[in-house]
């Protein structure tokens, strides 16, 4: 689930550019004065929402044609690729306690090795196999 699909409603603001809501979050709205500025806010938004929820108790995604559009609103589907969302957002560290053999430890200081640097390394290439 690195990827997630959502419906946007576009809508055209009186004072111009663009308002966005989404049908699966009623709480998230944002707003942009061109349509690229936009687009890039409705990621963020959605991004932001989502990260307000558990993946147990995410919304499923509306159906199409289960979503009422407003009169000159636009449908239109936005995609969230959470890692990348989560790699510009969320670079709070935390410390984590694990073990490993005494040996692998000695020699791994002798090289200089960053510990830190290895362990998000591995990590990263888990969760994004090529």
């Amino acid at each position: 689930m690195n990827t997630l699909f959502y419906f946007a409603l576009f809508h055209t603001a009186e004072e111009g550019g663009l308002w966005v809501s989404f049908p699966d979050f009623p709480e998230c709205f944002t707003q942009g004065e061109t349509l690229e500025e936009t687009y890039a806010m409705v990621v963020d938004a959605l991004g932001l929402c989502v990260s307000e929820y558990t993946s147990q108790n995410l919304p499923e995604p509306s159906l199409p044609s289960d979503i009422t559009v407003p009169e000159g609103a636009t449908l239109a589907l936005v995609s969230l690729d959470l890692v990348a969302y989560r790699r510009k957002h969320n670079t709070k560290a935390v410390k984590k306690t694990l073990s490993i053999p005494e040996w692998l430890n000695e020699e791994a200081l002798a090289l200089g090795i960053n510990f830190s640097q290895v362990l998000q390394e591995a990590l990263l290439q888990k969760i994004e196999p090529k």
